[in-house]
């Protein structure tokens, strides 16, 4: 069966189970559904809600948000404008995120979130304090398998170590060394994949969370795994065909079998790889009917289900409604 793959750079970041940590995906990923559609082009809240309207109301919400993509007004959007708008839904879903959880952790309201005030927040209750837990941080773990030997363990989550991993993190995001975070410092603590001093951390953590055996290096078998997991009785889907061939062909460049921390890198963060500029060309050709380079608000419209979501739910008018719409 397909182990759930979370795509994107901001995007992928995950508001998950009360775990502590729990990370995005391999932030670069070619594979394309609409679930990662709909995330990059509403952001990861706005997509959620869409998913939970009647058709035609996400007809209608859909028609409001493509006259604001439309900042020319000449009644198309442009890849240009698509574009635009996929950026500013990543950074929107980025400040949105660290708003939402500022206040938990800023303890003793002074504009600043110490390391101390994070993990007692964070671990409080693992270390033996009466502390209530937060909103769930975003994070760059989502299947890590624990080593054995520390006693603060939870079923699969082993906390002392997950400790340890976010203290490392803070202590990178910390520009100034005194382990206190202002809001800038604290944005690149959650959200590392988007700060290019935080690139080593993200790579580490990338490699303790797919490493299986513990030699620093990521083979074959094991990038596979952190993907999909087979059944005994079950045929390889050609897109794990496909990436065996992507390890061995663009992955593995020194052709040892396995992946070094440059290699990981450049998988996870490709240098050249622009995710908006990806995303909205996809987008363009998903919904261009006429070929004409630009999309009319119907071409959008006629493409719902790849824009806002095709999941259709009795929970619609209990949705909050957004002043926007």
């Amino acid at each position: 069966m397909i182990r759930p793959l979370l795509m994107g750079v901001v995007l992928c970041v995950v508001y998950g189970s009360s775990k502590p940590t729990e990370k995005t995906s391999r932030v670069h990923d070619d594979g394309r559904n609409h679930d990662y559609d709909h995330e990059a082009f509403l952001g990861r809240e706005e997509a959620r809600s869409f998913e939970q309207l009647r058709p035609e109301e996400s007809r209608r919400r859909l028609s409001i948000i493509v006259d604001k993509m439309d900042r020319d007004g000449d009644g198309f959007v442009s890849g240009a404008e698509l574009n635009d708008w996929i950026k500013r839904a990543q950074m929107q879903h980025v400040s949105d995120s660290v708003a939402a959880q500022w206040d938990d952790f800023d303890a003793d309201a002074d504009g600043r979130i110490s390391w101390d005030e994070y993990k007692n927040v964070t671990y409080g209750s693992y270390l033996g304090k009466d502390t209530p837990s937060p909103r769930p941080r975003p994070a760059l773990h989502s299947h890590w398998s624990p080593p054995t030997e520390s006693p603060q363990t939870d079923g699969d989550y082993n906390y002392t170590h997950m400790m340890m991993r976010d203290e490392r993190r803070f202590r990178v995001a910390d520009g100034n060394g005194d382990m206190v975070a202002n809001k800038q410092e604290f944005t690149a603590f959650l959200h590392p994949e988007e700060h290019e001093h935080m690139k080593d951390v993200v790579v580490q953590e990338t490699i303790e969370d797919v490493d299986k055996n513990g030699d620093g290096l990521i083979d074959l078998q094991e990038y596979i795994g952190d993907m999909y997991l087979s059944e005994d009785d079950e045929d390889e889907p050609d897109w794990v065909t496909k990436e065996r061939q992507q390890f061995a062909e663009f992955r593995d460049k020194n052709d040892d079998g396995k992946m070094d921390r440059e290699e990981t890198l450049d998988w996870i963060l490709p240098p050249d790889y622009d995710h908006a500029a990806a995303e909205a060309q996809h987008l363009l050709h998903e919904a261009d009917a006429d070929q004409d380079g630009k999309l009319s608000k119907e071409e959008i419209l006629d493409k719902l289900d790849v824009f806002v979501g095709s999941q259709v739910t009795d929970f619609g008018e209990a949705l909050l409604r957004h002043d926007e719409f």
